[in-house]
């Protein structure tokens, strides 16, 4: 029980890696706030853990609208009186160059991706501060790290996503509050597999993001879930600012 009494708030706890990461952190003592802005999900997570034997708690927030991030982490405090961590993992996705990427769908992209991770650090910061420090782990992706063809708002995003994590860890550490990230390779979730889903050829799409990692596979939500729950360990407690590969060694290419 490597989370035992801690508080967290786990965002996009709906589905995919958010889900694996709640239920994980429940079964290793963490009180949940499951935070995702679809009521129904969100209440099948809570539910998952609840008869697991869990403790868990749902807020519905838009990451993107400052209002709703300060109320989720108000709604942390009112339920359990503190927060120890933070997973955002909240995260949208679209195709498309610069000259194909349409203005609005840029915004919306960077306004959850990118803009939803600032405004939850900042009321988060705020609550940790104030009872001693807390760990913060920041959901980026392989496409932080590299370049990735015809997703650029997306690439975009996540390499920002890298860049917060290192500034708040810097800003932070003489706060106690350890800031780290995870750059999960394409895992099998339901939002890869709409996208797969769209695609003229899925399973020709699907396998085309098999074989170009070393892996030869898609991840699990759980393994990158796991991720998560190391970097959020106080075991290890030297490491802020640090960037975490789980991709099947794609980037390692």
């Amino acid at each position: 029980m490597r989370l035992t009494n801690k508080v967290a708030i786990v965002t996009g706890a709906g589905a995919g890696i958010g889900q694996a990461a709640a239920l994980l952190f429940a079964r290793q003592g963490a009180r949940v706030v499951v935070a995702d802005w679809d009521a129904g999900a969100g209440a099948d997570t809570v539910a998952l853990i609840r008869e697991a034997g869990g403790e868990a708690t749902f807020v519905q927030a838009d990451v993107s609208k400052a209002a709703e991030a300060e109320q989720m982490v108000k709604a942390a405090l009112d339920a359990y009186g503190r927060l120890d961590i933070l997973v955002n993992n909240a995260g949208v996705y679209t195709k498309g160059d610069v000259h194909t990427t349409a203005p609005g769908e840029w915004d919306r992209i960077l306004g959850v991706n990118l803009t939803g991770v600032f405004l939850c650090l900042k009321y988060a910061v705020e609550a940790m501060k104030k009872t001693g420090g807390g760990v913060i782990v920041n959901v980026a992706s392989e496409a932080g790290l590299v370049a990735i063809k015809n997703q650029v708002a997306y690439n975009v995003s996540k390499s920002g996503v890298i860049a917060l994590t290192k500034s708040t860890a810097v800003d932070f550490a003489a706060d106690h509050i350890r800031v780290n990230c995870i750059c999960p390779g394409t895992t099998e979730t339901p939002l890869v597999k709409a996208a797969v889903a769209r695609e003229a050829d899925p399973a020709k799409a699907r396998r085309a993001l098999e074989e170009c990692r070393p892996l030869d596979r898609l991840g699990r939500p759980e393994e990158i879930a796991a991720g998560i729950l190391y970097l959020a360990t106080d075991e290890l407690g030297y490491a802020t600012g640090a960037v975490l590969a789980v991709d099947g060694g794609y980037t390692a290419q």
